[in-house]
């Protein structure tokens, strides 16, 4: 297969970022990269315009860098809480996901969205009490998020055990047998 170079304007993923040359498939850059203006054919002009997409690049890197590191600050100092249901053996009946975290942030910071797929769970949180989630806004920036999961039925326990009045007995009353007729 004939290969070519081309100087890439933006990011592709599992090729590379804006401003590598790489060698791809004649037919790959011929019928996508260049018609949809994601690359350059390596010519002397282009080459040329290399320096811009390399400052370009420099640009946005930075800019990307400087946002995660705000985010992580706000992250950082962010405590959320859950509530789940659990049964009487403490097991809950449900998870916290990652999905679950990314939807609460969103709340509580004002509309700022999280990738679900930054937040770093190894499983689901299943079990109460406070647990630290690490986020990876960036490449070299992590932020470590404080969540406290609290039980829903704990406050109906804490009522139980102080009644207040006395229960009062309920009478049983006997349902009469089903007929069954042929």
């Amino acid at each position: 297969m004939p290969t070519t170079e081309v100087i890439l304007i933006e990011n592709i993923p599992g090729l590379g970022a804006e401003a590598d040359v790489v060698k791809v498939k004649a037919g790959y850059a011929r019928n996508f990269l260049l018609p949809h203006g994601k690359a350059y054919e390596v010519t002397p002009g282009a080459l040329k315009k290399l320096d811009q997409l390399k400052a370009k690049r420099a640009e946005r890197e930075a800019r990307e860098l400087n946002e995660a590191e705000d985010l992580a600050r706000k992250l950082n100092k962010l405590k959320l809480t859950f509530t789940l249901e659990t049964g009487g053996a403490g097991k809950a009946f449900g998870s916290i996901t990652a999905k679950d975290i990314a939807d609460k942030i969103k709340a509580e910071l004002g509309g700022i969205e999280i990738d679900r797929h930054k937040i770093v769970l190894d499983r689901a949180i299943k079990d109460t009490g406070a647990h630290e989630v690490a986020i990876k806004l960036h490449h070299d920036v992590t932020a470590k998020l404080s969540v406290n999961v609290k039980s829903a039925t704990q406050p109906e326990e804490a009522a139980a055990a102080e009644p207040t009045e006395e229960p009062k007995e309920k009478g049983y009353k006997a349902r009469p047998k089903a007929r069954h007729t042929k």
